[in-house]
């Protein structure tokens, strides 16, 4: 798995390019081995006819302390996380990023589980992600869990969570990127996106202390979600995505909701696009679904599509903007 974490690092670090994920969750835990493996086929056949650099694995948690609303779709534990990556890497010979919560680890504990994430896993990449709620007292500090990264023997590429939402009621999201930074991470993943101008006022905020502190700003991978129903779109607001009422108007209102999402989710990322490209940003794409319907999962797919496109178009015009700017 070397050669694929100094590829994936490459990747990162080359801000002529994007760098594209497919996004899942282990299967749940009552799943039997084998099927797992079934289930793992699956998926790799469905992005079988795609170009994508490395697929996400989620650490999914109950989360609810964070909200007082019942959760559309009942938490069930899961499979660990790292054996799926692990499984997921041996079988689509790409990378595959893990995520971790450390909410209920102590640093002994998170240690041990990083341990054994690089030598029994082979788990090299990994997105670390805090308490879901300000209420819930976290034993270990995401911070702490950081530090236990980055002093750890072992060369972990470290990423962190971004969300667009938080920065719109505090203002301050673009702070927390580079002090994450500072503490070792060096990309950013945001959560699934509806609202557009919540992104992009994060992210030109982002580029511009960037620039007032001479700093390198770190890729951000933007996380788009299509939404085929009621029940689906009740799941994001659940999760803590922004959804403009015209939005979720125009989806429950369409003959075919699911398409309807898609475009939204296309022309979002055409508004941010828009939006950032004076400022240099290197940024990447992660598509998910988040429920195992079919169609969404295939949505899901056609989704990818249409944005790699439009990701691949943005960074060509940088491209040609650099090349002007050379020849001035």
């Amino acid at each position: 798995m070397q050669s694929q974490e100094s590829e994936l690092r490459t990747r990162y670090n080359d801000s002529s390019r994007g760098v594209y994920f497919i996004g899942t969750t282990p299967p749940k835990s009552d799943t039997p081995n084998e099927q797992v493996e079934t289930i793992a086929n699956k998926l790799l056949e469905r992005v079988s006819d795609i170009d994508f650099d490395g697929l996400i694995v989620y650490d999914i948690q109950d989360e609810g302390s964070r909200i007082s609303k019942p959760r559309p779709f009942p938490f069930k534990s899961t499979h660990d996380p790292r054996w799926y990556s692990s499984l997921l890497n041996e079988k689509s010979k790409r990378p595959v990023i893990t995520y971790k919560s450390v909410i209920q680890s102590n640093k002994a504990a998170f240690n041990d589980w990083a341990e054994e994430a690089w030598q029994k896993y082979g788990v090299k990449d990994v997105v670390l992600v805090g308490s879901p709620s300000k209420d819930v007292k976290a034993s270990l500090p995401l911070n702490k869990a950081y530090e236990t990264l980055v002093e750890s023997q072992h060369h972990f590429f470290i990423g962190g969570v971004t969300i667009a939402e938080r920065h719109a009621s505090k203002g301050n999201e673009h702070e927390r990127l580079i002090e994450k930074h500072k503490q070792g991470c060096n990309f950013f993943i945001s959560q699934a996106i509806y609202d557009p101008q919540a992104t992009i006022d994060l992210l030109t905020r982002y580029a511009i202390e960037c620039q007032k502190q001479n700093l390198k700003p770190q890729r951000i991978i933007l996380t788009f979600s299509p939404c085929g129903s009621e029940k689906t779109l009740e799941f994001i607001d659940w999760l803590g995505v922004s959804v403009p009422e015209a939005t979720s108007l125009r989806i429950l209102n369409a003959d075919k909701p699911l398409y309807e999402s898609i475009r939204i989710c296309s022309n979002g990322l055409q508004q941010i696009l828009d939006a950032v490209i004076p400022y240099d940003l290197p940024l990447g794409l992660n598509i998910e679904s988040l429920t195992n319907r079919k169609e969404e999962i295939d949505g899901s797919i056609l989704l990818y599509k249409l944005l790699r496109s439009k990701m691949d178009f943005y960074l060509a015009k940088q491209e040609l903007k650099k090349l002007n700017n050379l020849q001035k």
